[in-house]
């Protein structure tokens, strides 16, 4: 049912998309190319609900609540962009718990709930070609996932993670699609000596419904590129997302609705959030 219903949200999708979006795509994840504007801050924070998620290393599942989430992204010049990501409160409303976990006896918090705070992310992205009516933008980027996040809370790993891909988008009339392809460094969260490659993908739409608002909707995950069993907690991922955003001078209001497509993914999940661009400093 859940494969069915990512089917029919994609065909819907690719049926009539239109209107460009703006460099930050949230409630996306798939990134543009286009960069914040010099001397510009882009602020970004939301509240997430998933049902179903999953922590194979400590084995917690349960529905998790994410309460401020938040980006900066910073344009230092006109054609790069620092990015900073992290969150304020995790909450995890334990459903099942598996003793059989290779991290479960690490886990030192409740049966019933545990939280934290998220992991930080560091990243930055550079535009090398600009977007003109024959071809696309084009951008690289890379961040580093650092592990604030210790297992004893059932929530963390306690590696690094890396990942650096390309990101590419144009607008055909009144039809944004950007696209992205990467490479992922995860390290194992058992054997810390170790780690796991995978390619990291994404394609988003965006259309206009009316004057400042946009229906956007994407195709997001991760493949697996090691052997048959991978390090837990690097499995392949992915995830079909739609929702709807409204712009309004700097101001943008955003929701969407997630459906996971693999055992591991949340079975679905809601965001909201906004974000604010403004003027903050003066690059000589």
């Amino acid at each position: 049912m859940k494969r069915l219903l990512c089917t029919m949200v994609m065909a819907g999708v690719c049926a009539g998309m239109a209107a460009p979006a703006r460099a930050q795509s949230r409630p996306l994840v798939t990134e543009d190319p286009e960069t914040v504007p010099m001397g510009y801050i882009l602020l970004e924070a939301g509240v997430d609900f998933l049902n179903g998620a999953s922590y194979p290393a400590t084995g917690l599942t349960g529905n998790l609540t994410k309460i401020g989430t938040f980006g900066l992204s910073f344009g230092v010049s006109s054609i790069v962009e620092l990015q900073v990501d992290c969150g304020l409160i995790n909450r995890l409303a334990i459903t099942s718990i598996d003793p059989t976990a290779p991290l479960h006896f690490r886990y030192t918090g409740g049966p019933d709930v545990t939280s934290s705070f998220e992991d930080l992310s560091i990243g930055a992205k550079v535009r090398f070609v600009s977007e003109t009516e024959s071809r696309p933008a084009i951008a690289l980027r890379f961040v580093t996932r650092l592990p604030l996040v210790g297992t004893d809370t059932g929530l963390g790993t306690g590696t690094t993670d890396f990942n650096v891909g390309v990101a590419v988008a144009k607008t055909v009339r009144s039809t944004r699609v950007a696209t992205n392809l990467g490479l992922g460094i995860m390290g194992d969260p058992v054997h810390g000596d170790l780690q796991n490659y995978l390619v990291t993908y994404g394609l988003s739409f965006a259309r206009a419904i009316r004057t400042g608002a946009e229906f956007v909707a994407e195709f997001n995950g991760r493949v697996d590129l090691g052997s048959d069993v991978p390090p837990v907690g690097t499995d392949t991922r992915s995830h079909v997302r739609v929702g709807g955003r409204f712009t309004h001078g700097p101001v943008r209001i955003d929701a969407g609705l997630l459906l996971g497509i693999t055992d591991r993914d949340p079975n679905w999940g809601v965001t909201f959030g906004a974000t604010w661009v403004f003027k903050a400093f003066t690059v000589k």
